[in-house]
């Protein structure tokens, strides 16, 4: 199915559809904060399910070089799980050095949040990738709290943070739906004395939301308002962490394009802030249906099953919806290159600011496949076609993005011709085994 090369890696057809059962990887947004939180409460936590990637290991890193003891192992289905024993109370350790966040801007961004309380001095660094990712959107809401930031106004890392022992608690209007920033100023506030508020023009993601309270942190949240009153202890808590949903896109994806596939996936967070891809490509006229079975905390479990479907069209995504599609983009726009008439997206301009352009990325790629791709404003459009016929002798570059790369396999993967992807190591940072899941999947 596929073969490595020097600089790019082979992606085969499949050579036959694609069925049965399958589970992905732990959810990675869900393994960041059963890591971070449970470093920052008192006692032990228990986890099983973590997600063993790249970006993942930088927040077991991070944690550990602040005073944090993990004791996370691989399991036999390639998941980590073990224990964390957290700081609690007496705060993080001074590190001895720069810790480096690598390629995650989660870790980065949440452990912000973490270190806001505390008066030590840290800083924080990452790849040539990550120190071009914007962070003035967390800074500015945890320096209206009283940690500082050097050097002042610096817009990207490496920055060096100097937590406020007195930290304030505010209400803060965020300019753009981010979970990262709405978790990091309420990890703040979970240690700051007062209700710390943060509003939402969309909803984000809310697993921060749902898991505080797993930990003794009471929260308050709606649709676009979330909120925590400290200060708070937080104690150790038990977590199993479910499938990740943005991870079930690409399998999700890459059957409904393969022609005669049926496939389930078990065990995956359905989270309502997570399967908006779902709920796009239904409007696309697919195949694909949700089933709740069971909760962990107050996350929903359950299966996504998906049949190929020959005849999908275009829809249009309206901006408040991105937030929770943000990371299927590249997929879902994949997908409408397949689709009969015109797919919009709008209110994308977080595309830009990613792991790489993948708003460019995504007019470039699909460019290749003969689609019509343009971009007005901050809206994306493109023209499917649904009797699209790939060339031969593609050759694609993620730009050192796992979502991306795992985009341009499924041109491969679910068509007539090979192509070729630059860098396709990249999907270690969220899904590994990517390639052999799918193969153990063929039929």
């Amino acid at each position: 199915m596929s073969t490595e090369g020097s600089r790019t890696t082979t992606i085969m057809p499949l050579s036959s559809p694609l069925a049965g059962c399958t589970r992905v990887p732990g959810d990675k947004s869900i393994s960041h904060r059963a890591v971070l939180f449970s470093a920052m409460a008192e006692g032990t936590s228990h986890l099983e399910g973590v997600l063993d990637s790249a970006d993942v290991r930088a927040s077991i890193e991070a944690v550990r070089s602040l005073g944090a003891t993990v004791d996370l192992s691989e399991q036999p289905d390639g998941s980590l799980a073990g224990s964390v024993t957290g700081w609690g109370s007496h705060g993080p350790q001074q590190p001895e050095g720069p810790i480096d966040c690598h390629n995650s801007g989660t870790t980065a961004r949440l452990l912000m949040g973490v270190l806001a309380p505390w008066p030590i001095t840290v800083e924080l660094t990452g790849d040539r990738s990550l120190q071009k990712r914007p962070m003035r959107r967390i800074t500015a809401p945890l320096m209206k709290m009283g940690a500082r930031f050097e050097p002042a106004g610096k817009e990207t890392l490496p920055i060096t943070e100097t937590g406020c022992a007195a930290l304030r608690a505010i209400t803060y209007d965020a300019p753009m739906a981010s979970a990262q920033l709405k978790t990091a100023v309420l990890l703040a506030g979970v240690y700051a004395e007062g209700t710390t508020t943060l509003n939402e023009p969309a909803p984000s993601r809310n697993h921060t939301e749902l898991m505080l309270p797993e930990y003794g942190v009471p929260t308050t949240a709606s649709a676009r308002v979330a909120s925590v009153t400290g200060p708070v202890v937080m104690y150790g808590s038990d977590i199993d962490v479910p499938g990740d949903a943005s991870s079930a896109a690409f399998l999700v994806c890459a059957a409904l394009l393969k022609e005669g596939s049926e496939l389930t996936i078990e065990h995956v967070s359905l989270n309502a802030a997570r399967i908006g891809f779902v709920r796009t490509l239904e409007r696309m006229g697919a195949e694909v249906a949700v089933a709740y079975e069971s909760s962990e905390g107050k996350e929903p479990i359950g299966s996504i099953t998906v049949k190929s479907t020959a005849h999908l069209h275009g829809c249009e995504v309206p901006a408040q919806h991105i937030a929770s599609i943000v990371d299927e983009i590249p997929v879902l726009s994949l997908v409408a290159a397949h689709a009969r008439g015109l797919t919009v997206f709008r209110g994308v301009e977080e595309l830009r600011v990613k792991e790489t352009n993948r708003l460019a990325a995504v007019v470039e790629g699909l460019d290749r496949l003969g689609i019509d791709t343009w971009v007005e404003g901050d809206d994306l459009y493109i023209e499917g076609d649904p009797d699209l016929e790939v060339p031969a002798d593609l050759v694609f570059d993620s730009q050192g993005d796992h979502r991306l790369a795992m985009t341009w396999a499924l041109v491969g993967l679910t068509g007539e011709h090979s192509v070729e992807v630059a860098d396709f190591g990249c999907v270690a940072v969220s899904y590994p085994g990517f390639l052999k899941d799918v193969e153990g999947l063929v039929r």
